[in-house]
């Protein structure tokens, strides 16, 4: 028997490998582009970027250290220049199929970064397993512009596994609604109508606004915004500031909203601030061929009736009056009950003697 050479010896002491085998070697060289690593193999194994990661800008010199153990898989014994070509990425994959089939099975709550947008969804990676998320599927909302959540991490399951024909479905929506039911059932159990509570103006129309409540959306109507007179919403809101409102009325997941706080209602102080008698300023808010609507302060309006313009006949009070205008008059009649107020200019017009107007 003859005795075997240096290099046989060698090559028996060294293990043997094969396609698809898993190893574990040593980094020994680390370049940006590549990784090397001794896996005990006559050859050393070569891990390039493509395969470590599905992310092209990485740099490898910042994730290994010579020294460091890595399992990878091989993915060809000889590629035509005796080299030993590793992955990693794809192990990984295996490995997180594993992982992301139990989470299917299980209905668990994932979480990722968004890696990609697209026309149609969203790409995230977990464990270098990419999952697709429908545009249809991102929001319990129709979002036609996707790219506010670049690179924003998401929660979502995965409803469709199927790793050998590559689809592998997430669904972000399903987790919203969900999420939106609790608020909501937390929050009309915690409220009641009186209550006064914090919100957020969501959206405003030419009716009202509506307010999220953190949980579900109130409707502010227009006529609830002030106790005065509100022309159009959007002079007195803006969308996303912060409101404090008052809970007028619950039917159903109906909530109608109001800014007319009680405290603040011009109506409770009228008998001392209005007595008849009183001398009190208004301003001009309306008129009709009758008369004039005197805004005495935001909510409390007065009747000026165009018998009581002037000592003077006044055939309509626009020939008098206009809107806008600031007026000193006196309060002939209070009805606080019916909201009814009665005032006169005439009352505070100074009476000229008979006998001055004879000697002029």
């Amino acid at each position: 028997m003859s005795e075997l050479s240096f290099e046989e010896m060698l090559d028996e002491s060294l293990k043997t490998i094969k396609n698809g085998e898993i190893v574990e070697g040593t980094v020994i060289d680390i370049k940006e582009d590549q990784i090397i690593l001794n896996i005990g193999y006559k050859t050393d194994g070569i891990l390039t970027k493509n395969e470590y990661s599905n992310d092209s800008s990485i740099d490898l010199t910042t994730v290994a250290k010579i020294g460091e153990k890595m399992e990878v898989k091989i993915l060809k014994v000889n590629d035509g220049d005796g080299q030993v070509l590793l992955t990693y990425k794809r192990l990984a994959a295996e490995k997180g199929n594993k992982r992301l089939d139990k989470a299917f099975e299980n209905h668990e709550v994932l979480k990722a970064k968004v890696a990609q947008i697209f026309n149609g969804g969203l790409s995230v990676v977990v464990e270098e397993t990419r999952i697709f998320i429908p545009a249809s599927l991102v929001s319990d909302i129709y979002e036609k512009d996707l790219s506010k959540y670049e690179n924003q991490e998401i929660e979502f399951v995965i409803i469709e596994f199927n790793p050998k024909r590559r689809r592998i479905i997430g669904d972000r929506k399903q987790l919203i609604i969900a999420k939106k039911a609790k608020l909501q059932e937390e929050l009309f159990a915690r409220i009641q109508p009186g209550d006064v509570v914090e919100g957020t103006v969501k959206n405003i129309t030419d009716f009202g606004a509506f307010i999220d409540l953190g949980g579900a959306d109130g409707l502010l109507h227009i006529s609830e915004m002030s106790w005065g007179r509100v022309d159009t919403p959007k002079k007195v809101l803006k969308i996303g500031e912060p409101i404090r409102v008052l809970i007028k009325d619950i039917n159903g997941n109906k909530i109608s909203l109001s800014l007319k706080f009680e405290d603040e209602n011009p109506w409770v102080y009228a008998n001392d601030k209005y007595a008849v008698g009183n001398i009190v300023q208004g301003k001009i808010a309306r008129m009709t061929n009758f008369g004039a609507f005197v805004e005495l302060e935001p909510g409390m309006d007065a009747l000026l009736h165009v018998s009581q313009i002037s000592r003077d006949h006044v055939e309509k009070p626009s020939d008098i009056l206009y809107i806008g205008q600031i007026i000193e008059a006196k309060v002939m009649d209070l009805n606080s009950e019916d909201k009814k107020i009665s005032l006169s200019m005439k009352a505070l017009e100074t009476s000229i003697p008979v006998k001055k107007v004879l000697e002029e």
